[in-house]
């Protein structure tokens, strides 16, 4: 789907550039022919985010829907055009400018209704939200969405500015904000469903081999103080390791504090004492683990590296290269090339 909105944006910027070089037939039908490509945009965007979120798995369905309307708006310029023809004297393009009018409000109104669905799912729907939360901080469709309403001002601004005074610069600003839409989609959109993808076969492939998720114990630095604190550090330990807190990518002190009842000062004091890390770089420690794990494990040379550090429990690439190159002192990419 998005492949589809890319297309749409590119061929809707391709047509309206070649009219504006000069680019067109002298056949009238040709010249009348300017295919509405915008018109599956703000919808095919909606559709993708109802998938995206385990909504509706009917999106197909809809496609099709939209697929038909498009072709009763695409069948109705052609009658028109043809009329204009053959039954109007010189060509008269009157009737055809008003058909471009009303083809752009309905679809402008049809763009305004999808982007206001697609804004309360990602912005105010919370209950929509428990699929994806853990696998997308969702930033890059809410800068898509901000970016589809600054394109919808400037479409009826092209819109309104066109029916009083025809200047032909109108539509300029609105072909600005939509290559950078093209950029935005193509570039980070298609990354994060990728990765959405990886993550999400990685996790289940994970949850059918309780092994996969088993950490090998690290070598800890113990302090002098740490008979002192033993106990308390094996209790924090064996809760981190047994539900797997590691893997959450917002995991904090502050957490562990409000799940243990344990004040912070404490739990750092026995941290640092019995582990030699500080409270990050401890529960880095077992995040590096389980992403070297997984990069030796054959079955899972498919999956992307990104993907695989943040299944690890990191919230970014660059904290888990940094992190896996601090206890490791090599790269992830390095670590796979040498697993293998």
């Amino acid at each position: 789907m998005l492949n589809l909105i890319v297309l749409s944006l590119s061929l809707n910027n391709l047509q309206a550039w070649l009219i504006d070089v000069g680019f067109s037939s002298e056949f009238y039908f040709l010249k009348g022919l300017q295919i509405p490509w915008y018109f599956f945009i703000a919808p095919v965007f909606y559709l993708f985010v109802i998938h995206y979120f385990n909504i509706d798995n009917k999106v197909s369905v809809r496609v099709k829907h939209l697929v038909i309307f498009f072709g009763i708006e695409l069948i109705a310029r052609i009658l028109i055009i043809l009329y204009c023809q053959y039954y109007l004297k010189d060509f008269d393009v009157k009737l055809l400018e008003d058909y471009n009018t009303i083809e752009e409000i309905i679809n402008v109104t049809i763009a305004i209704v999808f982007i206001i669905k697609s804004i309360k799912i990602v912005f105010f729907k919370e209950e929509y939200h428990n699929f994806i939360a853990s696998y997308d901080n969702l930033l890059w469709l809410k800068v898509f969405l901000y970016f589809g309403c600054i394109s919808i001002v400037f479409w009826l601004f092209a819109i309104i500015v066109n029916l009083q005074l025809d200047i032909y610069w109108a539509n300029y600003p609105l072909r600005i904000c939509t290559s950078f839409l093209i950029y935005w989609i193509a570039y980070q959109g298609v990354y994060k469903y990728d990765l959405l993808s990886d993550r999400k076969a990685i996790r289940h492939a994970l949850s059918k081999n309780d092994n996969a998720l088993a950490i090998k114990e690290s070598k800890n630095q113990i302090t002098p103080f740490c008979d002192i604190y033993q106990d308390d550090f094996n209790n924090i330990d064996t809760y981190i390791k047994s539900n797997y807190r590691f893997l959450d990518t917002s995991f904090c002190m502050d957490k562990l504090t409000d799940e243990l009842n344990i004040s912070s000062s404490h739990i750092s004091k026995v941290i640092n004492s019995c582990s030699g890390h500080n409270f990050s770089d401890y529960i880095n420690n077992f995040r590096v683990h389980k992403a070297k794990e997984l990069l030796s494990d054959h079955d899972f040379l498919d999956y992307t590296i990104v993907a695989i550090g943040l299944e690890s429990g990191f919230n970014s690439k660059s904290t888990f290269y940094a992190a896996f190159k601090k206890f490791t002192l090599q790269t992830p990419t390095e670590f796979r090339a040498n697993s293998k």
